[in-house]
């Protein structure tokens, strides 16, 4: 099965989304390495890096992934917007580098009307750009699949393998499957023939081997509404047979599966919808497709 665990906050230093974690019995773990809403960060201090690493290494958490922040867009057909997308993204992968974290999740961003080829072509250049400015950087790109919404990109598989045929580097990018965002974008994952016909339609465009992370959520709207609405496990337009395709998947075995569902300050709701996920483990001999 995978690794479950939520998206954690990092208020109060970045050692402190490792302790909520592990306050949830989690053993995978999705945090920000700033705040995702803002352009400039202060650095992080070795030292505390240095804490945020102990603090994983003593804890139960075996997988760990950042998401990028919210602005970033490698595709906008602004040069100078597209160009400070580009320098927070590479200053995203340096803190996670200094971290230890091994994934960063990206949104592959909006071509804004310049359409979907000269978006996907952006994004690339600034991937290539920036694994030149960096050629030790240890953590992986990975580019999450979306709803769409707008000019979004990676609404399709193919247009996250039309970034991926234009980095150099390919080693160096992998792919974050999101339920909630697939589903909304067409992909519906209801039932055992069309979570078999998606996966597949993946192995044949992207190829499995890129799949690193899963995103597991709900959706709040319909199949291909194109709308990016999270809702808890269970409770959205996917139900509950899509997560126990994925989680009894032995394909996916091992793989983080993080929650973005929605939540309060104290977090129960990560423990129901993670006791949930737990509830839907089943015999392998009954795992769709196997």
């Amino acid at each position: 099965m995978l690794e479950l665990g939520a998206h954690m906050s990092i208020a109060g230093g970045h050692e402190r989304a490792i302790e909520r974690a592990a306050a949830f019995e989690m053993v995978a773990c999705q945090i920000f390495t700033k705040n995702a809403n803002q352009w400039n960060a202060k650095p992080i201090e070795p030292a505390l890096a240095e804490r945020f690493r102990e603090r994983w290494a003593e804890s139960a958490v075996r997988s760990l992934v950042a998401h990028d922040s919210y602005l970033i867009n490698l595709a906008s057909p602004d040069d100078a917007l597209r160009e400070k997308s580009r320098l927070a993204f590479r200053d995203e992968l340096d803190r996670c580098d200094l971290l230890g974290v091994p994934f960063l999740v990206s949104h592959p961003g909006a071509h804004m009307g310049d359409g979907v080829e000269i978006g996907l072509a952006r994004v690339a250049e600034g991937i290539n750009r920036t694994h030149a400015e960096r050629p030790d950087g240890a953590t992986t790109i990975l580019l999450e699949t979306t709803a769409g919404q707008g000019t979004a990109l990676g609404r399709s598989f193919e247009e996250l393998a039309g970034i991926i045929d234009r980095v150099d580097e390919k080693g160096r990018v992998g792919v974050c499957f999101d339920t909630c965002h697939a589903f909304a974008a067409g992909y519906d994952l209801r039932d055992e023939g069309g979570y078999a016909e998606t996966m597949a339609a993946f192995e044949s465009t992207i190829g499995l081997d890129r799949l690193r992370v899963f995103h597991l959520n709900d959706s709040k709207k319909g199949l291909g509404s194109r709308v990016d609405r999270h809702a808890p496990i269970g409770d959205g337009e996917l139900g509950l047979d899509p997560f126990a395709f994925v989680l009894n998947d032995p394909r996916f075995a091992g793989l983080p599966g993080i929650l973005e569902t929605p939540k309060g300050d104290d977090g129960e709701e990560d423990r129901r919808n993670l006791a949930t996920l737990h509830g839907l483990v089943r015999a392998p001999a009954l795992v769709a497709g196997a």
